[in-house]
């Protein structure tokens, strides 16, 4: 098989499991938990690296921003073999209490953008795979009981963060998120928005392989904190640090699968 014409891997070349940030400065910051990281390729959006954790071989590539580059990399990684995809990202709060910093396991994403209806109805549901959704379930919770008992000893990076688990949505418009829109995700009883998770679970299902999505909570839309905001770079302080424990917590929960 030639090589894929954006990720610019072939078969053999990656492992069956593949962590997918939207960031490509992410993956390094992944592959920084790992030992025998190697870089695979690298093309515009796309950075793909092999690396190990725990004994367990693994890759993470990363997908850019939105629902249409995803769809790209979830379907060449497919391509070459890759079985499982798990998001990585940052999301924004829809529900008052959700502060920067918690964690969203999502249980199913909203189709709120155009890449899925290219390939079937927006009535088909977007949900994760079962035992990838498990998996970051008890991965996030185990890291959260540790980091609360961490705290109760006075040990340092014992602050923990909460995980919600439930629906989010994946809009591909960032700046038409309008108060009308915030405020019906919102009734709805949404976690979180995001831009990538629908088009991964919908594209791993149609596969016939399994997806998952964490993502840290980097602001509150309905509360008014947005992305930035609060820290003169991309994400707030307690987001970025909580980043870490997100990628902690996925391969984690790449070792139960």
């Amino acid at each position: 098989m030639a090589k894929q014409p954006h990720l610019l891997v072939e078969s053999g070349d990656l492992a069956d499991v593949a962590l997918v940030p939207g960031d490509p400065g992410r993956v390094d910051r992944i592959a920084g938990h790992c030992e025998d990281a190697t870089t695979v390729a690298t093309n515009r959006e796309y950075k793909v690296v092999n690396a190990t954790y725990e004994g367990r071989d693994l890759t993470v590539c990363s997908t850019g921003i939105g629902a249409p580059s995803a769809a790209i990399a979830a379907e060449e990684l497919h391509a070459v073999g890759v079985e499982t995809l798990i998001r990585v990202g940052t999301t924004g709060a829809l529900q008052r209490g959700i502060e920067i910093g918690d964690m969203v396991v999502a249980t199913g994403a909203a189709k709120d953008e155009g890449t899925t209806k290219r390939y079937e109805s927006a009535t088909v549901p977007a949900v994760p795979d079962y035992e990838v959704l498990s998996a970051l379930v008890d991965a996030a919770r185990d890291n959260e009981e540790r980091a609360a008992e961490q705290a109760a000893n006075g040990a340092s990076g014992g602050a923990a963060s909460r995980v919600h688990v439930g629906p989010v949505a994946t809009d591909d418009a960032f700046y038409a998120e309008t108060d009308e829109y915030v405020a019906a995700w919102e009734e709805e009883g949404l976690l979180a928005v995001e831009m990538e998770a629908a088009a991964l679970f919908t594209l791993a299902r149609r596969k016939g392989i399994a997806a998952g999505a964490i993502c840290t909570v980097d602001g509150n839309l309905v509360e008014g904190t947005q992305k930035g905001e609060t820290d003169e770079e991309e994400l707030p302080a307690k987001a970025k640090n909580n980043v870490d424990r997100a990628i902690r917590i996925s391969l984690d929960a790449v070792t139960r699968l």
